[in-house]
């Protein structure tokens, strides 16, 4: 038995921050939250809530056939460099086109606080 592969994007009703080791990287009211298949939900965060003076973008792109083309950001908290840990759809494809130039951190790297 197969399952459609299918993503959700809803816009988050709480306040979102992600930190890491106590730095706030990102705080928005308007996040949106990604739901696919069984990997953990995704908060994608406009640019002009997050921290950009701290990302420096890398030449890692990945492909998605559910949303495109991603580019990826490193992240540098004091003297800790955290490769490749945002990434964006500069461009996605017609399907996901709500998270147009958003940002999103791995959950599994930073603390995300989603019930502000």
């Amino acid at each position: 038995m197969t399952h459609a592969h299918a993503i959700e994007i809803v816009p988050s009703t709480q306040v979102v921050t992600v930190s890491y080791k106590g730095v706030v990287l990102a705080e928005t009211k308007h996040a949106l939250v990604l739901r696919e298949g069984r990997l953990p939900p995704r908060y994608y965060i406009p640019e002009a809530d997050v921290r950009m003076e701290l990302l420096t973008p890398t030449s890692k792109h990945t492909v998605c056939p559910f949303k495109g083309t991603a580019s990826y950001w490193s992240v540098r908290v004091g003297d800790e460099l955290l490769p490749d840990l945002v990434w964006s759809y500069p461009d996605p494809i017609p399907d996901a086109t709500e998270i147009a130039g958003m940002l999103c951190f791995y959950n599994e790297r930073v603390e995300i606080d989603a019930s502000g």
